[in-house]
């Protein structure tokens, strides 16, 4: 119903305004041009000015409605995190005041400056000092963001810390599956020939690495809060990206290149619960690059924790290894079947004799 109310409000605004300039045609018409000229000119000043206040009244509006459903109110839920806000803020600050003052002088130019028979544009055909201004002054700024773009990049990018958790998370159409070290705290290596969902091996996981034989494999990632974590970054089939939009990070994952990021987690998904006031609060993994026709169900579950509920967990799962191992040793249904119709002939002569 509002939707709709706003929408009526902005046609019947734009009838307005084509009336207006239609009749400011016509007004011309039946004035003179000149005289016509000056009336028209009057009212597009005026329309600029109203622009200006209407423009800036629906801003401050549009605020007010959607600022709380924003990240804005949450706070990072990571070190890097952090900084990556505070970055941010830093460019909406110096990128607004531009902004503003440019609009806002802009439109009003428009209107103070409209034609005036007894007024003359001042002419000038060069200053180097107003373009020495206008390219240095922005071209400061530019660089000190920039600088502290790659600073933070370079921070999220470089070696983890020697005690930092790991884990590998693979993405493919269209899902996430995560892979963490068992007590050698080593991945085992992989090979994309060996990749074979039906048979449990889903990541392609050599099976003949030692290494390989401890490792944990689940749909969902768990992280040890205040514990910084490694992230290895895979893709199976086309570029996907990792978005981990409350701890304000993001990688691609690429086909055949391993990517990584590393964080330290600052809340448990409990605290952020309490935080947010949201009791079905979640940490998402989500795809922030369009990875085909079911990109938008590509979303995958994080759960922060304490380090004694972490290692609850973990413990109660089996190696991937062990499961299909032993899936391997257990006897089908089929063969018990047949074993039994083989068995079967020589049990009937036995018991003739």
């Amino acid at each position: 119903m509002t939707l709709t109310l706003i929408v009526t409000i902005m046609a019947l605004a734009f009838v307005v305004i084509f009336q207006i300039a239609k009749a400011s045609e016509y007004v011309m018409v039946l004035k003179g041009e000149e005289k016509g000229f000056q009336q028209s000119n009057r009212i597009n000043a005026f329309l600029f000015l109203s622009f200006l206040v209407l423009g800036l009244v629906a801003a401050w509006w549009c605020n007010e409605l959607f600022y709380h459903k924003t990240l804005f109110t949450q706070p990072a839920a990571s070190d890097h995190g952090e900084k990556i806000d505070k970055m941010m803020w830093l460019t909406l600050a110096v990128t607004g005041l531009v902004f503003f003052i440019t609009q806002i002088l802009l439109f009003w130019f428009a209107y103070k400056y409209q034609y005036s028979e007894k007024r003359r544009a001042y002419f000038f055909a060069h200053s180097n000092k107003l373009e020495l201004i206008w390219t240095v002054v922005p071209a400061i700024f530019l660089t000190i963001l920039v600088g502290m773009g790659l600073y933070y990049w370079f921070g999220i990018t470089g070696p983890a810390p020697k005690d930092a958790q790991l884990v590998e998370i693979t993405g493919k159409q269209f899902n996430w599956m995560m892979r963490y070290p068992g007590k050698d705290g080593v991945l085992g290596r992989k090979n994309y020939r060996l990749t074979d969902a039906s048979n449990g091996n889903a990541l392609g996981v050599d099976w003949e690495d030692g290494s390989s034989h401890d490792d944990i494999e689940s749909t969902e990632m768990h992280l040890v809060v205040g514990n910084p974590v490694q992230l290895v970054i895979n893709a199976q089939d086309v570029i996907h990206d990792v978005g981990l939009v409350h701890f304000r990070m993001k990688m691609d994952a690429v086909p055949g290149i391993p990517t990584t990021m590393w964080f330290t987690p600052k809340y448990t998904t409990a605290q952020m619960k309490e935080i947010t006031g949201n009791k079905d609060f979640v940490y998402e993994i989500s795809c922030d690059q369009i990875c085909g026709s079911g990109h938008y169900s590509m979303r995958g579950i994080i759960i922060v924790e304490t380090q004694a509920e972490y290692d609850q967990w973990i413990s109660g799962i089996k190696p991937q290894y062990r499961t299909v191992m032993e899936s391997k040793a257990a006897p089908t249904a089929d063969s018990l079947q047949n074993a039994s119709a083989a068995l079967q002939p020589m049990a009937q002569d036995l018991a003739k004799k």
